[in-house]
């Protein structure tokens, strides 16, 4: 059974910035674009960097390891690698394209919950 637990505050994050909060046992990004908020696990897929190191431009955060990229709406993959010819494909064969997990978020009052 699902729970929603208070991971941060409305103010502590700006628009455009994100950081890495927990939420029970998962390492999670939280992140501000505009007036929402995202939440997907803080690890890539490809190589477990923490997301929540990288780059954030629009709903689009980018790996620091390998500038992996991932839309926070829906935790698709935009760009497995920033890996190119034959590098790229052992990467993807290796280890093949996977989305982050995306978690549902709301405000109350002043908090900020992620649902886990």
């Amino acid at each position: 059974m699902s729970q929603w637990i208070a991971v941060a505050g409305i103010d502590e994050l700006n628009p455009g910035a994100m950081k890495a909060v927990s939420a029970g046992e998962k390492e999670i990004l939280l992140a501000r674009v505009g007036d929402s908020y995202y939440a997907v696990s803080n690890r890539c897929p490809h190589l477990g960097g923490k997301l929540s190191e990288g780059k954030l431009e629009g709903t689009v955060v980018t790996c620091p390891r390998h500038g992996s990229q991932f839309d926070l709406r829906d935790g698709h993959v935009i760009r497995w690698t920033t890996f190119t010819g034959l590098v790229a494909k052992v990467s993807q064969v290796v280890k093949s394209p996977r989305p982050i997990t995306t978690y549902k978020v709301k405000t109350e009052g002043n908090a900020v919950l992620i649902e886990v």
